[in-house]
């Protein structure tokens, strides 16, 4: 079966997080204007679109980007879907006997809407605390969401990361999960290679699972 690509397409003027620099792809060499190549260059914050926060993203002596076991992001993965408009909570999550080293991925009402051309949007639905610490007491080892952040804006973004993070959960943020229904598949989840960083942006994969 074909692979589905859930990232979300790079672009000037993309939403960020807010306070994040905003995000400019811009040619600076065009051969349509006489050069002798095409040369785009890139501006943006490593957490801009789909991307990987690493454990130094929030924990001082955290592992970096580079450190990121290639275990975590390439193998199965349960597509997960939430229907509750506010937030992702433990009792949503107990029907699913998530287990020991899965990799889950939550799509949510963030999926209905094409998030990346509109502003930012404050009411996104995020993991709950609570929630959190449920998916550490599995010992999953990676946890994905379809919009900027797996917490929720002004509300647990420091408190859910540290627990996640300190727990060596990978998180995958900026997922497009609109065109993927709830099930079992492989993941391939490839973030840049960037020394001393706190996360990367990523390509990320998916092949139903037969």
């Amino acid at each position: 079966m074909d692979w589905i690509d859930v990232s979300v397409t790079i672009h000037s003027g993309m939403v960020s997080w807010p306070g994040d620099p905003d995000v400019c792809v811009r040619r600076v060499s065009d051969m349509e204007t006489g050069d002798m190549v095409n040369l785009t260059r890139l501006d943006m914050s490593v957490h801009s679109g789909t991307h990987v926060d690493a454990p130094l993203h929030f924990l001082r002596k955290g592992k970096g980007i580079t450190d990121m076991p290639l275990g975590a992001m390439i193998g199965e993965a349960r597509v997960i879907e939430i229907t509750d408009p506010e937030s992702i909570k433990t009792d949503l999550l107990l029907p699913y006997a998530i287990e020991k080293d899965d990799r889950i991925l939550f799509k949510t009402k963030n999926s209905q809407r094409d998030w990346t051309q509109e502003p930012f949007i404050e009411d996104f639905v995020y993991i709950t605390t609570e929630a959190g610490r449920y998916l550490v007491e599995c010992g999953i080892q990676t946890v994905g969401i379809d919009y900027l952040s797996v917490a929720g804006y002004k509300k647990n973004e420091v408190e859910l990361h540290r627990l996640l993070l300190g727990a060596d959960i990978w998180i995958i943020e900026g997922l497009n999960l609109s065109h993927v229904k709830a099930g079992r598949y492989e993941l391939i989840c490839l973030p840049i290679r960037i020394a001393d960083s706190d996360g990367a942006p990523a390509r990320v994969l998916l092949r139903p699972m037969a």
